[in-house]
């Protein structure tokens, strides 16, 4: 697959790149992705929730009431998660959502993620640029020369470039990554792939390895 490269400006230069057929091309597994994207879900959470159970809640224990002869249930203290502050059942306790997932599946997954992409015709590929400042009108009036203002976008570097992540970190649904924390979540999320020359030769020696 040809793509035509585009300069900041939107306009189609004369250069056109040519995406590779075992990344691009290739048949996505979908079961590969959703492996993926779980985990990288599940590896974002804390796991620092905690609720306190009948134990733990501050309240006396002295019995509110005699074991028989009320005509009502028997009630042991306050701390009986059936009143009102009293401890939780079976409450959440801190754990770790770590998953892992084997690193020819990742490969697979980003390679699948990229596959789809480019089947939805969602990539989209840019001249090499830098910005001298930070500056979110400079970021934005790129976004809207290419014709993808208002969609979620994901801009691929080569190398990082301060300058360009923090002109698009406060435009919603813009982000900027580098080739090589390139993820399968990222790339799935984001409704145009936006990607510098020099990034795609970078991708395609990551996964092609």
């Amino acid at each position: 697959m040809k793509l035509s490269v585009f300069d900041i400006k939107g306009k189609e230069t004369s250069k056109k790149v040519e995406l590779s057929k075992d990344i691009f091309g290739a048949e996505p597994n979908d079961h590969a992705i959703y492996l993926d994207v779980k985990q990288y879900l599940a590896n974002q959470r804390q796991g620092t929730h905690k609720s306190k159970e009948r134990g733990e809640v501050a309240f006396s224990t002295k019995k509110l009431h005699k074991q028989k002869g009320t005509g009502g249930s028997r009630k042991g203290s306050k701390k009986n998660p059936l009143y009102k502050g009293g401890g939780r059942v079976f409450g959440p306790k801190p754990h770790d959502y770590v998953l892992k997932v084997n690193q020819k599946v990742k490969q697979l997954a980003r390679i699948s993620a990229l596959s789809h992409k480019a089947k939805d015709n969602s990539i989209s590929i840019v001249e090499d640029f830098k910005l001298d400042t930070p500056k979110t009108k400079a970021y934005a009036e790129i976004l809207s020369n290419l014709k993808i203002t208002g969609k979620k976008t994901l801009l691929v570097l080569a190398e990082n470039n301060k300058n360009i992540y923090l002109s698009s970190r406060n435009l919603g649904g813009a982000k900027v990554v580098n080739a090589s924390d390139l993820n399968t979540y990222d790339i799935l999320n984001a409704n145009n792939l936006l990607l510098v020359e020099s990034s795609l030769k970078q991708i395609e020696t990551i996964l092609s390895k």
